[in-house]
């Protein structure tokens, strides 16, 4: 069977492995995507108690480097490179894993009994499905795909 073709954030995070695994560095996320009229490469990276800018700096240099030798993106692009943030978002199976029994925001599509905004505890996370524990003791399931998305709550 024949390997399909890998996208440009497929071959961004591969050209990103070994930089990360030297700095000790933690790929939460990696997007390409046209904004207004520029394209964006947006590399997400962190740490065991966080990231600086100094780090992230350092990180956009060596990576800058491998996709510059690498060449796989035609069109012109700007790179970015930060953390996640406090209120990071939730998209890949693994960060529902790793944020087991923290709070989480969520913005579903569709309101349910006309409410879109629920803040909860992350009690479950498997096949696609999230369960939260809502302030009133109250579980609530739902599918990721029906959620405009799913962040990690601070409270500020």
């Amino acid at each position: 069977m024949a390997e399909g073709k890998k996208s440009t954030v497929q071959i961004a995070a591969e050209l990103a492995e070994p930089v990360l695994s030297q700095m000790g560095l933690t790929l939460w996320d990696v997007t390409f995507a046209k904004e207004g009229s520029v394209w964006v490469l947006r590399y997400l990276v962190d740490k065991e108690g966080g990231i600086n800018i100094n780090e992230c700096e350092e990180f956009s240099r060596a990576v800058e480097e491998r996709l510059d030798q690498a060449d796989p993106i035609q069109q012109s692009y700007t790179l970015e490179v930060s953390s996640p943030g406090v209120e990071r978002e939730l998209t890949r199976d693994w960060h529902f894993e790793a944020l087991m029994g923290q709070l989480l925001s969520v913005r579903l599509i569709r309101p349910v009994e006309g409410v879109r905004d629920f803040v909860g505890t992350l009690t479950g996370y498997q096949d696609g499905e999230i369960t939260l524990l809502l302030d009133d003791d109250l579980e609530m399931t739902f599918r990721k795909s029906e959620a405009a998305y799913v962040r990690q709550y601070f409270e500020f």
